[in-house]
């Protein structure tokens, strides 16, 4: 059976677009004859990352790191995040020839400059020199990949997401609220743009499901609203099925897989028109996209909730994971280390160092 060893930082307990990906991807592998195995911070002692505590990093050692690739024996390697684990395989595989894969799931120029004052184009060097060596640079939208190429990425393909609909699908639930129900599902963070929704002047009900840093000053800034806390499995599904428009107001995510589990669950969406929800979406009639914000959730109200479950339909784990598989066997053979890559230990590894921890956002 071929082997895939995917490294990354992003992994359970934590709730994201990055892990819910990986381990979709890994299960619908397993049907078409490939094993998919992790390489994350569970090998690892973890620090908690400053100015988000719920949120553990890897303090991965080479000497280890080697042990764990050498021992799994991959026919090929994936880095999924550029965090502690994503750079420790990064190096194994520069120093030994190998060639890899990476993708690119979060935006982390803008995740940075709203925690710190370090430059966006910062941000950006180091990340063109994380994923310069990659045989294939995966990106979830076509808007994103091209982004990418624009801003000096090479060899960049897309890798999209799926949904699994034996889990979302419409459903008869109540959650004996004024209706209608406006729902927003994903991490309570800055860069997640909530008030962008909660401060909206809507009819009927406000409804939050998740948890993350800015959950205590959001609840008690807006206490119409209603605040779940993070929910998994049935549960989620069901409040996706109560409710009457999904609200994304982040303008960062580069895909947002809540997207495809409420159009699955029958939920048009209302969301600004930017990478993510534009690339998602496009011209299909299941949402409205608009900068503002207000207008698109009262539109979004009229939409067709079969329209919606019918889109869905054509997003299947299966066919991403089948991309996936193809992009990571279908490799040129590496480089000598530090061809073409002069500035391996230079100034923007450099830079690299010392930008905060990833985090990633869904993807």
């Amino acid at each position: 059976m071929t082997h895939i060893l995917v490294a990354t930082d992003a992994w359970h307990p934590q709730v994201n677009g990055v892990v819910r990906t990986l381990t979709m991807m890994a299960q619908a592998a397993k049907s078409l004859g490939v094993e998919v195995s992790f390489l994350t911070p569970d090998e690892f002692r973890t620090f908690a990352m400053p100015s988000y505590r719920d949120l553990r990093l890897a303090l991965p050692y080479q000497a280890k790191v080697a042990s764990l690739i050498e021992a799994a024996r991959p026919d090929s390697i994936h880095i999924a995040t550029e965090g502690p684990i994503g750079c420790a395989v990064r190096r194994y595989c520069r120093k030994r020839g190998l060639p890899f894969t990476t993708s690119f799931h979060t935006r982390f120029p803008e995740y940075v400059s709203a925690r710190t004052p370090v430059p966006e184009a910062w941000v950006w060097r180091a990340l063109r020199w994380f994923h310069r060596p990659s045989r294939a640079v995966m990106a979830a939208t076509p808007a994103l990949a091209a982004e990418l190429r624009q801003r000096g990425f090479r060899n960049v393909v897309l890798w999209s997401r799926g949904v699994d609909t034996a889990l979302f699908h419409p459903r008869d639930v109540d959650l004996c609220l004024p209706q209608p129900v406006y729902l927003s599902v994903g991490r309570v963070a800055v860069e997640k743009n909530l008030e962008a929704f909660l401060d909206l002047d809507l009819p009927g009900t406000k409804i939050v499901v998740g948890d993350g840093p800015a959950r205590a000053t959001l609840e008690r800034k807006y206490p119409d609203a209603v605040f779940l806390g993070a929910r998994h499995g049935e549960e989620l599904a069901e409040i996706y099925a109560a409710a009457d428009v999904f609200v994304f107001p982040s303008r960062t995510d580069t895909f947002g897989l809540v997207l495809l589990e409420a159009l699955a669950s029958g939920l048009p969406v209302a969301a600004f028109p930017v990478t993510g929800p534009r690339d998602v979406i496009g011209a299909a009639p299941v949402g409205v996209l608009d900068d503002d914000l207000h207008h698109a959730c009262l539109e979004a109200l009229g939409i067709s909730r079969q329209a919606c479950v019918d889109f869905a339909a054509l997003h299947t784990w299966q066919a991403s994971a089948r991309v996936f598989i193809d992009r990571c066997m279908n490799v040129r053979p590496a480089a000598p280390d530090g061809e073409g890559e002069a500035l391996e230990f230079g100034a923007e590894e450099h830079h690299f160092a010392a930008l905060p921890a990833p985090h990633p956002t869904s993807s």
